[in-house]
């Protein structure tokens, strides 16, 4: 086994860590990415109270497990967002405050500073998370929209997200954003941008996830090959597309997760259409060291049956790459 496999517990929060711990462990995971909601992670107590972390880091050790990221999603949607009532639902109280759409904004900004420095006290290097965007309502470019109003959100997350991104260097801890729809990054092209946007800072990266991508035909070995040195987490998660009945499209016609009619849903690692072999193979070219993190979603099936089969299908999967040339022993 070349890399630790992890669970992401973001889908899990409903269960109390103490409760997560010990199934991941019999599910047979090697560690936990924990999520900042549920009682998985809590950034404030984790700077509050110089006892917290010790604390969490014992109920993992309890159970064999460690804690390899952080994961900041839901806080992180809300620095760059044009703010809805959603977000609400969302977001800690004292993040959402008052509501009032800029003062989320700036507080979701100064919660991800927070996160950085909680993390640093973890002992833990990355916080994985989302960006939102102030511009991702426009996708269809109807009412006709110019480079330039495009232009505006980049500068947008720019300015909102360089700051973070210095106080991550401060903590010495990465930021990987996890490309996906409604970000300010969801595919190759919007990555480069966002990447450049924020002038290669080198805290800022991305978490690997091919669910994302496939479903778009945006090709995810080609992303992992283009961004090599930027890639500070790996999820692990499976799609599949084309199987609806044909009613619905890409943009998911209003349906929820688990209709049979949409075009595309995400599926138990290894049930789905995402080449995870090709996957593993540039992960060893490009010399991912990190965590195979597994992102569990399949609203088909008992997630306790999906996350042991996705560390099997992971840990069976993996494999280190050669030291040596495979016909050295040809030669004289």
């Amino acid at each position: 086994m070349s890399r630790a496999i992890t669970l992401f517990t973001g889908q899990w929060a409903d269960l109390p860590l103490t409760r997560l711990a010990p199934l991941a462990s019999e599910m047979g995971y090697d560690g936990l990415e924990l999520a900042c909601w549920g009682d998985h992670f809590d950034v404030q107590q984790a700077l509050a109270s110089e006892g917290y972390c010790r604390e969490r880091q014992g109920v993992l050790e309890a159970s064999g497990l460690k804690c390899f990221a952080i994961g900041q999603h839901l806080v992180g949607q809300a620095v760059c967002d044009q703010i809805d009532l959603r977000h609400k639902d969302i977001l800690p109280p004292h993040v959402w405050g008052d509501g009032d759409p800029e003062g989320v904004r700036q507080r979701a900004a100064r919660e991800m500073i927070d996160t950085a420095r909680a993390a640093a006290r973890m002992g833990v290097k990355t916080v994985t998370g989302f960006t939102g965007s102030s511009i991702w309502g426009s996708l269809y470019a109807f009412p006709p929209t110019s480079q330039a109003y495009w232009e505006n959100g980049f500068k947008d997350f720019a300015a909102r997200w360089m700051p973070i991104l210095d106080a991550f260097d401060a903590a010495g801890v990465n930021f990987a954003l996890e490309v996906h729809p409604t970000e300010i990054a969801f595919d190759i092209a919007s990555s480069e941008r966002a990447l450049a946007a924020v002038n290669g800072h080198k805290r800022f990266g991305f978490n690997f996830d091919p669910s994302h991508l496939g479903y778009q035909s945006v090709d995810y070995v080609a992303f992992l090959r283009k961004f090599g040195p930027r890639i500070f987490n790996v999820h692990m998660k499976d799609a599949w597309w084309g199987k609806g009945d044909g009613s619905v499209g890409v943009f998911g016609g209003h349906t929820s997760f688990g209709d049979p009619r949409r075009f595309w849903d995400f599926r138990s690692v290894g049930r789905g259409m995402i080449d995870f072999e090709a996957i593993i193979v540039a992960l060893n070219d490009i010399g991912y060291q990190g965590p195979l993190s597994v992102e569990w979603e399949d609203g088909r099936m008992d997630r306790v049956h999906g996350g042991t089969e996705s560390a099997a299908f992971c840990r069976r999967l993996d494999f280190k790459p050669s030291a040596t040339a495979f016909d050295a022993a040809f030669g004289r």
